[in-house]
């Protein structure tokens, strides 16, 4: 496969990196950040909105990612615009058509399901994942990074009371600010590897990941049997190719579709990691 090497290198200098995060955000498993702070010193604590959460992650850890790219001789572009994939492009210094696109993923554990977290999307198998020449919505053409990656970290909610949510602290009071979460886990790994076969979203067309955590850990994915361009053919044509289906004619939706509709066997499939939690 293309730059083989350099995307091995990477992964390994990505994995050892993700391991010390943790160091940089949390002290006794807490998280450091409280709340936010206005010139007259007051700080207003965080609340457990996902969304504020992973933006807020993000600011946290962006000037350690500066210096993983310092450090082993990579450039790093953020994307031009919201909501374009990837996060970071890490383009090698000394080669520069050499790229790595790497997304941050944030996710919690799921308090009902232990050992389970509630996932997170991929990116989109859209118009740039068909079309891998294409340059909507994404920093550079698909098929110009030698890998696609996710760094993904999964924590803890705590349930903080709502007064305390509401609550304004002095500057002397950071300490006993009550912390939104807890518990970090941070890991890296190709994307296809974490892959589920479902969309990882409502109506938009994004890839969703796996859910059992040790998996996640382990890049143990619906795909990690099948490979990287069968799991990139299955969400080129996911939800484009119609197959009967008890009589009926239906949209492809599944790996185990997929396999029958091109007569591989169906043992590519993993289905410890197809399995899904249900509520």
């Amino acid at each position: 496969m293309k730059n083989e090497m350099e995307k091995n290198r990477f992964s390994k200098q990505l994995k050892s990196f993700a391991k010390k995060l943790e160091s940089y955000v949390a002290k006794d498993n807490e998280w450091t950040i409280r709340g936010f702070i206005d010139i007259f010193k007051n700080i207003y604590s965080i609340s457990s909105d996902t969304k504020l959460i992973s933006k807020v992650l993000e600011l946290h850890l962006f000037p350690h990612f500066l210096s993983f790219a310092e450090d082993n001789g990579y450039d790093i572009e953020l994307a031009s615009f919201q909501n374009w994939y990837p996060d970071m492009t890490f383009i090698l210094k000394e080669k520069p058509s050499i790229k790595f696109a790497v997304d941050l993923k944030t996710t919690y554990r799921d308090e009902d399901y232990p050992g389970f977290c509630n996932g997170f999307t991929l990116g989109s198998h859209g118009e740039y994942f068909c079309d891998r020449t294409s340059s909507k919505n994404i920093q550079h053409p698909y098929g110009e990074y030698s890998g696609h990656f996710c760094l993904g970290i999964i924590y803890s909610r705590v349930t903080v009371d709502k007064n305390e949510e509401t609550h304004t602290y002095s500057i002397d009071e950071v300490e006993s600010i009550p912390t939104a979460i807890k518990n970090f886990l941070f890991f890296a790994e190709e994307k296809w590897k974490i892959a589920s076969d479902k969309s990882g979203s409502g109506n938009t067309a994004n890839i969703g990941s796996i859910q059992k955590i040790d998996d996640l850990l382990n890049g143990n994915g619906v795909f990690i049997k099948a490979g990287e361009d069968i799991f990139n053919d299955y969400w080129i044509n996911f939800g484009k190719i119609e197959i009967i289906a008890d009589e009926k004619r239906k949209k492809l939706s599944s790996f185990d579709e997929y396999l029958r509709y091109r007569g591989l066997p169906a043992c590519l499939n993993n289905p410890k990691a197809e399995k899904r939690k249900i509520k």
